[in-house]
């Protein structure tokens, strides 16, 4: 996603409020269609460990040598691994996130564009982390494959992409199910969102955010130069996929 102001002020905000220790800090989540969710925050974005679901626990645990955080939010992730004596560096396109990031004691924490990724020096990292579901930026089939390029130049050449996706399918919401075929109708896959954030009286722009099930990861990979390695699942939507270099 490309840095925009009304995201960051949205984003940002609600992350430094909770920071800051205001209550009940709450995200709100539009779909293009209308459905709206909400979820706390702190609960969100600023979780311990021992909180975490099992499948962030089984995915972080695939991190090795030095290591890219896209979309670090208030470091969590970053924090944990750099507790562990990891070399991390966290990116956000919020500068408000990256502020309550290192205040958090984040040593590497910079504004950045997932788009933007390629700025970075060739064999920078071993690792790139797209975690709390942060697969989304990819956003649909074009965005990926760029991306997918993008990512073979910062990463060794035996780096890995260790994503936590999710099935839009394993639903049997009427109100999911009847978006997925909208977007079909629309020559989109059934999981690609079209979304925006809200706190308080900040809204964002539209934007698209992409759940994809393991049968469509596999054709969007056709193509490109990575592979599969590994697929953990669960019961939930959920999963992980760890990417390598073909």
């Amino acid at each position: 996603m490309k840095k925009n102001k009304n995201f960051i002020d949205a984003f940002g905000s609600e992350v430094m409020d909770a920071f800051k220790g205001e209550d009940e800090v709450f995200e709100i989540v539009e779909r293009d269609d209308g459905y709206i969710d909400a979820a706390h925050v702190k609960d969100r974005y600023f979780s311990e460990y021992k909180d975490w679901s099992e499948i962030e626990k089984k995915a972080v645990a695939l991190a090795h040598g030095r290591v890219l955080d896209i979309g670090c939010g208030a470091g969590r992730h970053s924090l944990y691994l750099q507790k562990k004596g990891f070399d991390i560096t966290g990116i956000d396109v919020s500068p408000l996130a990256i502020k309550v990031c290192q205040l958090r004691g984040l040593k590497k924490a910079k504004v950045l564009s997932i788009d933007d990724v390629d700025t970075f020096k060739s064999d920078s990292f071993d690792s790139v982390i797209m975690f709390g579901n942060n697969f989304g930026f990819f956003q649909g089939p074009e965005k990926f494959r760029a991306l997918l390029k993008k990512f073979e130049k910062i990463l060794s050449d035996k780096g890995v992409i260790i994503a936590i996706a999710t099935d839009p399918y394993k639903t049997d919401n009427p109100i999911h199910t009847a978006y997925h075929k909208l977007n079909l109708s629309r020559g989109r896959m059934g999981g690609q969102l079209k979304i925006r954030l809200r706190y308080k009286k900040l809204t964002t722009p539209y934007f698209d955010y992409l759940f994809a099930s393991q049968k469509e990861l596999k054709e969007l990979l056709k193509g490109t130069r990575w592979k599969i390695r590994k697929l953990i699942g669960s019961q939930k939507p959920s999963y992980v996929v760890i990417l390598e270099k073909n």
